[in-house]
This record gives C-alpha cells, sequence and structure tokens, in this order.
C-alpha cells in the first residue's frame, strides 16, 4: 500500500499505533506519511465514569453502588483494567453466591488489581509476622503525617506477588506533576517502613525487606538533582539518555560531566536521602504508640483500611472490617502455622508491595 502514491486518493487510510514514539525513525513522520498523530492518554475521572457505565450494564449491580467514587479511585487504570474490574468483582459475587454485585466486590477486585492477588497459601511465622506489620505501619504513619502526601486507601500484611505487605496510597485526583514538596514527602514515607523496623528491632535487625524502597527512593532524589532541577545544584540537567533505536533498546546515561560535578551529584542525593530518612525517624519516635496500635491492628486483622486507619490515628482500637466473620471462616481452610516455605535459594521477598 502506498501511503502517498501517484493517485489523488484511493480511499484508503492507513492507521498504526506504538506505545514507544521516541523510537520512530522521523523519516517516518514526514507529511505524506504518517504526518497526523493522534495522543491517546489513559482516560480521566469523567473517561473512567463513562467507561465503567458500559461495563457495569453486563453484569446485576447493587442499586446501593455509585459510579463516580469508582472512577475517582482508580487513577491511572485504562479501559481494560476497569473492564477487568467489573469482572473480577463478578467473580467475587459469583463465588459468594451473590445475585449482584456490590461495593465490597469491587473494591476486592480493585485491591486484587491494584496490589496483586493474596497468596493466602504463603504462611508467615509470628515473628515475620510481626516484622512485616511494623514495616508496612511505617510506611502509613509517615504517609499521613507529611504534607501534600497521597491519603492512605489500604495497608495490608497479607503476602501479595513478591511482596509481604502493601501499603496502598491513592490520589484524591488525577495528577499530572510534583511539586518538590510532595517528592520528599514521598522520599520520607518509602523510608518510614526500614525506620521502623530500626526503632522496633534494632539496626542488627533490619531486613532486606525495604530493598525496593530504597531503590525507588534513591532514584527520585536522583532524578530530582539531575533531571527535574530540585536540588542545591540549581535548575540544571546533567547527563542525557541516549539508546540504540530499536524495541527493547538499552538506555544508557551520556555522561557529560566531570567527575567533580558527578561528585556533587552523589553528594546532593546523598543529603536529600538523608534528609528525609532523618524526618520518618523523627516522625516514628514521636508517635511510638500510634505505630505499636496499627502494627497490633495489623497483626490481628491483617488488612486496614481508611477508616480503621482514621481511628488508629485518634488512638483507638480499629473496628473490625465488614467482611471479618467471613475471613475468619475462610482461615480455617488455611495451611497451619508450622508449614514452612521451602525454597531456601529464592530470593528474599520484599516486605512493601507498593508504597505510593
Amino acid at each position: 500500500v502506498e501511503m502517498d502514491g501517484f493517485e489523488g486518493s484511493e480511499g484508503v487510510i492507513v492507521v498504526a499505533a506504538t506505545n514507544r514514539p521516541d523510537v520512530l525513525d522521523p523519516a517516518l513522520l514526514r507529511p505524506g506519511r504518517f504526518d497526523r498523530q493522534v495522543v491517546v492518554p489513559l482516560p480521566d475521572i469523567r473517561g473512567r465514569e463513562q467507561i465503567l457505565k458500559v461495563h457495569l450494564k453486563k453484569v446485576p449491580i447493587d442499586p446501593h453502588v455509585e459510579i463516580m467514587p469508582i472512577a475517582r479511585g482508580t487513577p491511572g487504570f485504562s479501559g481494560a483494567d476497569l473492564a477487568n474490574l467489573i469482572n473480577e468483582a463478578a467473580l467475587f459475587a459469583a463465588r459468594a453466591n451473590k445475585r449482584t454485585v456490590g461495593t465490597l466486590e469491587l473494591d476486592k477486585a480493585k485491591d486484587k488489581i491494584m496490589m496483586g492477588a493474596e497468596r493466602r497459601s504463603m504462611v508467615m511465622d509470628d515473628n515475620e509476622k510481626k516484622l512485616t506489620a511494623y514495616h508496612e505501619a511505617g510506611h502509613a504513619i509517615v504517609g499521613l503525617m507529611v504534607p501534600e502526601h497521597d491519603p492512605v486507601y489500604k495497608v495490608s500484611i497479607i503476602p501479595r506477588g513478591r511482596a509481604l505487605g502493601v501499603t496502598m496510597f491513592l490520589p484524591e485526583q488525577d495528577r499530572y506533576s510534583h511539586s518538590k514538596r510532595r517528592l520528599e514527602s514521598q522520599l520520607a514515607s518509602l523510608f518510614g517502613g526500614r525506620v521502623a523496623e530500626e526503632l522496633i528491632f534494632g539496626a542488627e535487625s533490619v531486613t532486606t525487606g525495604a530493598s525496593n524502597d530504597i531503590m525507588r527512593a534513591t532514584d527520585i532524589a536522583r532524578k530530582m538533582v539531575t533531571s527535574w532541577g530540585l536540588s542545591a545544584l540549581g535548575p540544571l540537567t546533567f547527563g542525557q539518555e541516549e539508546g540504540e533505536v530499536f524495541l527493547g533498546r538499552r538506555v544508557n546515561q551520556n555522561k557529560e560531566i566531570s567527575n567533580e560535578t558527578a561528585r556533587m551529584i552523589d553528594e546532593e542525593v546523598r543529603v536529600i536521602i538523608d534528609r528525609n530518612f532523618l524526618r520518618a525517624k523523627t516522625i516514628l519516635t514521636d508517635n511510638l504508640k500510634i505505630l505499636h496500635l496499627m502494627a497490633e491492628g495489623l497483626i490481628k486483622y491483617e488488612t486496614i483500611d481508611a477508616s480503621q486507619i482514621k481511628e488508629i490515628m485518634d488512638g483507638k482500637d480499629p473496628s473490625p472490617p465488614a467482611d471479618w466473620d467471613a475471613i475468619k471462616f475462610e482461615d480455617k481452610d488455611r495451611p497451619s502455622d508450622d508449614k514452612k516455605r521451602t525454597d531456601k535459594n529464592a530470593e528474599p521477598p520484599s516486605l512493601s508491595g507498593d508504597a505510593v
């Protein structure tokens, strides 16, 4: 097919799609070729609402279910994610022998998509469960007490994927940029888990569970210095990404800086990291009572939501979750605590799943 040949009009329209526009040859985008580009972003809250209305027509929905809160609570979901959300909710309802899909099933489906499927067959001993509870509680408490941080949606110590626990924060609205204050608050929250381990169990007993948190925090801090101009080095970009133009390319950092500048960058990254690690430590040290209360709630209920977290932050014991009786019934079918994992050569799982 000739995209722009000798004939004036052949009634043929050529359409192509890609998720990697950065690797396209500029010659392909010249006039007469693929010269009209249409960017299709992820749906915003209104778009998600309309997509949900389409998919909800296919399943019997409880009349008390409201669509807008679902759309507001699914930022970053694609159309396919929303379709999967409704399908998973219908499956949860069917397993519970319910005639309609309610808010509880929709919440369970959202948790499965956002945090991964529960691995209830994986049994942790009491010490590991306690450590995970304090780790996740540390993330949540710091996230609640720093400015401009997304609110806590749910905290869980049920293993999901490769994570032993998850602290999930959900933005209140679609967000397209981040302030320096928000980024530093995110850094402090990421270190909350490691700091909680250190405060409760001692520096010699901290685990590898914070590896993903540390990696993400270091990446954010380095981008603040080298890409976003949010450090004492000023509004400068250091180094440029370069890579071979093919799918699955490897992107390398082109070093256009001196050794002295590289040293200054490393020092500034260290300053940002240390500042927010100390910030998290100060917050948790001043709120040890709440840290203990939240960890105890997690050990008891395994998962706590925003309403239970608010009770804890007010110094109260958390109320049982709405489906607590059903969860206790399911627990009877779990493997006993005497069962241990046998794969000793496997890489140790991360304690924290999605802290931000």
